[in-house]
């Protein structure tokens, strides 16, 4: 009897239509074609790691948030959750295969979810994604708009409409900690939203800026505006 075969679906490419990158999703795409890579990392640069595997060095585009992580395991073996995309250059006259990575495939997971939001393409995406899942998911979830807008490539239209189609949809990539958060005191969330944007403004990485925001918090739960937060970070650096 002949065994039933199963087909992997096409890349994803620049043109793939909302509706089809869900499917994606939902058939394992990602775990069909190259799901993971195990090799050297023998540089970093440009939103690229370079992973030597065996006589090749393959050339992986990675989010925002793992570039300084990265930059700490030059020279050590590393493991990426992959997916291949095909990006339309020239007008769309030809098209180029480029392969993502991401430090596990919940992260994985997050990222192909965040690209069904309208005008958010994969180098988009790689480019905003400068916090952990959790945190950005938290900011969904509380309609944040303010953490979102800090990320690089999201304006504030960008941010609303991740808002708008993303809502009650990430709640399985919230960690407890920031669960936590998010259903707490909303004036202390508003608070910590705020004092995030002004550590952004004097050019803190959105990551870094809510470590010293919520450090701050604990430190000093009686502060009561953002601009009295954002004096007791720059007090205690």
């Amino acid at each position: 009897m002949e065994r039933a075969r199963w087909r992997c679906p096409s890349p994803l490419t620049n043109s793939t239509p909302r509706s089809s990158r869900r499917q994606h999703t939902e058939t394992g795409y990602a775990s069909c074609v190259l799901a993971r890579i195990t090799g050297q990392l023998v540089g970093i640069a440009d939103g690229r790691a370079q992973i030597a595997v065996g006589p090749m060095v393959i050339d992986v585009m990675v989010p925002g948030s793992d570039i300084e992580s990265l930059e700490r395991r030059r020279g050590q073996d590393i493991e990426f959750h992959t997916m291949l995309v095909l990006e339309a250059i020239g007008q769309g006259s030809s098209m180029v295969p480029r392969l993502l990575g991401f430090a596990s495939a919940h992260d994985r997971a997050f990222f192909e979810l965040f690209t069904t939001v309208k005008n958010i393409g994969h180098r988009k995406a790689l480019k905003a994604l400068q916090m952990p899942a959790a945190e950005i998911a938290a900011a969904i979830v509380r309609r944040d708009t303010a953490t979102l807008v800090g990320l690089p490539e999201i304006g504030k239209r960008t941010a609303e409409t991740i808002i708008a189609e993303l809502s009650g949809k990430v709640d399985a990539y919230l960690d407890s900690a920031v669960a936590t958060t998010v259903t707490g005191d909303t004036t202390a969330g508003s608070m910590l939203s705020d004092a995030m944007v002004m550590l952004m403004a004097l050019g803190e990485r959105p990551d870094t800026a809510r470590q010293l925001a919520e450090r701050s918090m604990s430190q000093n739960p009686d502060l009561d505006t953002p601009e009295d937060l954002l004096a007791h970070i720059m007090a205690t650096r």
